[in-house]
């Protein structure tokens, strides 16, 4: 079965727009998003058999992907519309 990514800008569709202008103009959200993208990319290649992680170290990859996840969203939430 295959598992499909969680990209940010389908997570959180409603900021599609400010997602593309914060990469763009904020370095730490640009970082963060990066390391974002990298987490869930490495998340479904272990889900998906590609790469081969213990329970624990995808585990650890999870619980990186949501503080990131949450982080994102808060930078989001503070950027005027």
């Amino acid at each position: 079965m295959q598992v499909e990514h969680h990209p940010l800008a389908l997570e959180f569709p409603e900021f599609k727009d400010t997602i593309h202008t914060l990469k763009l103009a904020n370095a730490h959200f640009a970082k963060l998003f990066d390391e974002y993208t990298d987490t869930d990319k490495a998340i479904n290649r272990a889900e998906n058999g590609v790469d081969h992680l213990g329970d624990a170290a995808l585990e650890t990859l999870k619980k990186v992907r949501v503080q990131l996840k949450d982080q994102l969203f808060q930078l989001l939430q503070a950027h005027p519309a």
